[in-house]
């Protein structure tokens, strides 16, 4: 099985180390610049996680265009960049390639086939121009949810704290043949990799935690622990993850805990810094479009209010503008 995992950041490189361990020469990379250079000198090296210390010698390219068609496609970038690399996953398409979709927030494909008022309604927050629609067809995906606490403090070089798990399900609902076989090639590298029949639910899920810890992480640089237990990071969230729900409830999602207990998940990950405060320290484009702004423009369509997402994603906003400023200073 050919597999491309297009994307090399921290989610993307584990992943990788993880099949390229198990397939050495079924697995190839797409990564650019820094990265790039790390993994053809030295592979991937992943630290903790019951791992220690364990490097990884990954092939890797730059060029999608010089990959021949692959079975299987993971998109790790980050949600931002994926509309830039439309283009190039469309050149890795063969007649039966699958797209896993192993990103942070709202996919493009959400309402993709959905029944309802919004049935294949395009997010202009996560693919403005309409690059990913028309490059990467629904019927190819995969939808995935990335379950991990990982860090890449130096390019190629992994520091995780809570293993990989990674829930796959077709955006139809259907448990696939695909999907099934998908599951089990995962399973045989140690990750956790159950089919779900109702991913949009498992997305929010993971969602419900991101689109509040993350921007205001990015604004009192406090951990997911951290906010967890402070009283006031605590009281800010939680306000936007009841506005979050109401969303998902107009959009007939419904979770299987209450909003406590999915603080109390991000509590337990302890004093992790969210992917979104490491992106602001390594003066990187923040991932918030497609979670505060995604949640913005469904709560827009459903016609419920969001006050408390909107004030921390304006304010997350001119953060990243007052880092930008002070950086070209």
């Amino acid at each position: 099985m050919r597999i491309c995992v297009y994307g090399a950041g921290a989610i993307g490189g584990y992943l990788g180390a993880c099949l390229a361990a198990r397939w050495p020469d079924d697995v190839v990379l797409v990564a650019r610049g820094a990265r790039l250079a790390a993994l053809r000198s030295h592979g991937i090296e992943v630290r903790g996680a019951g791992d220690q210390r364990r490097v990884v010698p990954v092939r890797c390219t730059d060029d999608p265009a010089t990959l021949p068609a692959q079975d299987v496609v993971f998109l790790t970038t980050k949600a931002h960049d994926a509309p830039r690399a439309a283009d190039g996953i469309a050149r890795l398409l063969g007649p039966d390639t699958v797209v896993v979709t192993a990103m942070n927030g709202v996919p493009w494909w959400y309402f993709d086939g959905l029944e309802g008022a919004h049935r294949n309604h395009r997010l202009r927050s996560v693919d403005p121009d309409g690059a990913l629609s028309r490059s990467i067809p629904t019927a190819r995906i995969l939808g995935a949810v990335v379950w991990t606490a990982a860090v890449m403090r130096t390019p190629g070089i992994i520091e995780v704290d809570q293993r990989l798990r990674l829930p796959i399900g077709e955006p139809n609902g259907t448990e696939s043949p695909r999907a099934q076989q998908l599951a089990a090639y995962l399973g045989e590298t140690g990750i956790e990799s159950p089919v779900v029949g109702d991913i949009r639910a498992e997305i929010w899920l993971k969602l419900w935690g991101n689109l509040a810890f993350n921007p205001v992480s990015v604004l009192t640089r406090a951990t997911l622990a951290g906010i967890a237990r402070d009283p006031g990071g605590r009281v800010a969230v939680r306000a936007m993850m009841q506005e979050a729900e109401q969303v998902a409830k107009a959009l007939g999602v419904r979770f299987p805990v209450d909003v406590d207990r999915r603080i109390a998940m991000a509590e337990t990950i302890g004093a992790h810094a969210t992917s979104s405060l490491q992106d602001l320290d390594a003066g990187k484009e923040i991932e918030l479009a497609a979670l505060t702004g995604a949640v913005i423009e469904m709560a827009e369509m459903t016609k419920v209010a969001t006050p408390a997402i909107a004030l921390v994603h304006g304010l997350t906003q001119l953060r990243v503008r007052t880092r930008d400023a002070h950086t070209r200073t």
